[in-house]
């Protein structure tokens, strides 16, 4: 079988739950970002929100993009490390419902990764992430006959946050251009750029194809400020450039050609995975 694209990336099952400002300044934690946490920590939040209504889906960056070109009639695939447990099955099962191809071995031991998706009336997330085994994906799980058959791989940034995954990540890269196979890359996070910028940079200039990021993440691998200029800079190194900025829209770079795309006006309820989906 062919695929549009094979995803790489964290195997996440979301808890969505909507809640108050209120709530989120007492829990203290830092609106509309993503902080990891433990399992004791995230399950002791969401004893803290007790009573409101929970709802539970695959997730993940690249699980949920992954997820959205199936839903779009895409053909594609994902390669991500869930545990022998309940919400382990779940993930595989919500993302096989979805349309998407998913073989990788569980692990013999732990729990599952999951995120607590705290949202606000003015539809931000707040995330409350517990890696659990998807920390285990490494270079055994990528399957080459898999990416033999992409168009795309696409990976996710945050796999650079630990060094097993990171390792699946240049291996998936690295079995990506032996096969002539394009690779496609999200910086995922600002915080990323932190610790990983000048090996982010070495990959632009290297084997990717296609990089995805928002205006704050341009500017902090570039320096500049505007966007025009953040992604021109980018694009010197590769092929394809998709900069988003919000309501604003976005602008893609492609033969040294800058293409906006106007943002449309609605009233947003969730952003959870809305990068994601772009």
């Amino acid at each position: 079988m062919s695929y549009d694209v094979y995803g790489v990336g964290n195997a996440l099952v979301d808890i969505q739950a909507h809640v108050s400002d209120e709530v989120l300044t007492q829990l203290d934690y830092a609106k509309g970002i993503m902080t990891l946490v433990d399992e004791d920590t995230q399950q002791q939040v969401l004893e803290i929100i007790g009573d409101v209504e929970t709802h539970r889906c695959a997730g993940g960056s690249a699980a949920n993009t992954i997820m959205g070109i199936a839903d779009f009639g895409g053909k594609a695939a994902f390669c991500g490390k869930t545990a022998h447990d309940e919400i382990g099955e779940f993930f595989l099962k919500d993302m096989r419902e979805g349309g998407v191809a998913i073989d990788v071995t569980p692990a013999d031991d732990g729990q599952t990764g999951s995120c607590a998706v705290l949202i606000t009336k003015d539809a931000q997330r707040t995330m409350l992430t517990s890696l659990g085994v998807s920390t285990r994906l490494s270079p055994d799980d990528i399957e080459e006959a898999e990416i033999k058959q992409a168009k795309y791989v696409y990976i996710e940034g945050y796999l650079f946050t630990g060094e097993t995954t990171r390792a699946a990540a240049l291996h998936a890269m690295e079995l990506a251009k032996a096969n002539n196979v394009k690779v496609a890359f999200t910086v995922s996070d600002p915080f990323l750029i932190q610790y990983h910028r000048d090996e982010f940079w070495k990959l632009i200039e290297g084997p990717i194809d296609l990089l995805f990021c928002n205006l704050e993440e341009a500017r902090a691998l570039t320096g500049k400020f505007d966007p025009i200029d953040c992604a021109y800079e980018i694009h010197q190194h590769t092929e394809n450039v998709a900069l988003t900025l919000g309501p604003e829209g976005s602008l893609l770079m492609h033969d040294g050609e800058s293409i906006p795309i106007e943002g449309t006006q609605v009233k947003a309820i969730d952003t959870t995975g809305a990068g994601d989906m772009y």
